[in-house]
Parts: C-alpha cells; structure tokens; sequence
C-alpha cells in the first residue's frame, strides 16, 4: 500500500531515515519541521498518514494533534506519534487526544513500517 505521508519532525537523521524506510516502500513523503505552522500544512498536504514528532519548535505535537482532533475536515487522519521521551505519560497524553499509534524513540525501522502499513490498513477498511 501507499500513499501521502506528512512526516512533522525537526531531527533531520530521522527525518532523512523515516523518509527513506517510507519512500523505499512506495510512499509519497512530505516533510515539515515547525510546529507552529504544522497545521497549515496538513491542510495543504491532506496526507493519508501523518507522523508527529511530540515536541517541535514552535508549537507541540500534542497542540496539533489536538487541533486535528477537534476539526471536521481532519479529524479522521491517522496519526503516528513519536517521542523522544517516551515516558508512560507522554504516551496516555498522546492517547487521551486521540493518537492512533505511539512510538518512543529510538525506534527500529521495521516498527515505523508496521505502524504506517497498520494505520494505512485501518484507513481503507
């Protein structure tokens, strides 16, 4: 399967990585560094996946997330959070918003294309 993939993260290595695992498979990726106008850019992309790191410049991945929750147009995309801290209550946070899928960094290759391929199949089902 494939798609677009907004991918929100401000660490260019794993933005470089996640594009490369992702497009390798077939997906289109986009990328966007700053939290502040992520949302702008959700709205231009309409990715059919979109990966949040939890904290970015300008503006939180739990902020967006929220914002992408609470609005019609947007609601339903699937999001995959990432987070550095990956503390049980980063992870409840992210769930009590509405996170599809909860990744703490480091993470290995083979689940970012498990949770894209999972989400992506929850999307079309």
């Amino acid at each position: 399967m494939s798609g677009k993939v907004l991918l929100v993260e401000d660490e260019p290595n794993i933005t470089e990585a996640i594009r490369f695992l992702l497009s390798r498979e077939g997906w289109k990726v986009h990328t966007h560094v700053n939290g502040a106008t992520a949302i702008n850019e959700i709205e231009r992309i309409k990715p059919d996946i979109l990966v949040l790191d939890m904290m970015l410049p300008g503006r939180s991945g739990i902020d967006i997330l929220r914002d992408l929750r609470d609005n019609s147009e947007m609601r339903n995309v699937p999001v995959l959070m990432l987070s550095a801290r990956g503390q049980n209550r980063d992870r409840e946070l992210a769930e009590a918003v509405g996170v599809d899928r909860f990744i703490a960094k480091p993470f290995s290759n083979k689940e970012i294309l498990e949770a894209v391929q999972e989400l992506a199949e929850q999307r079309y089902s």
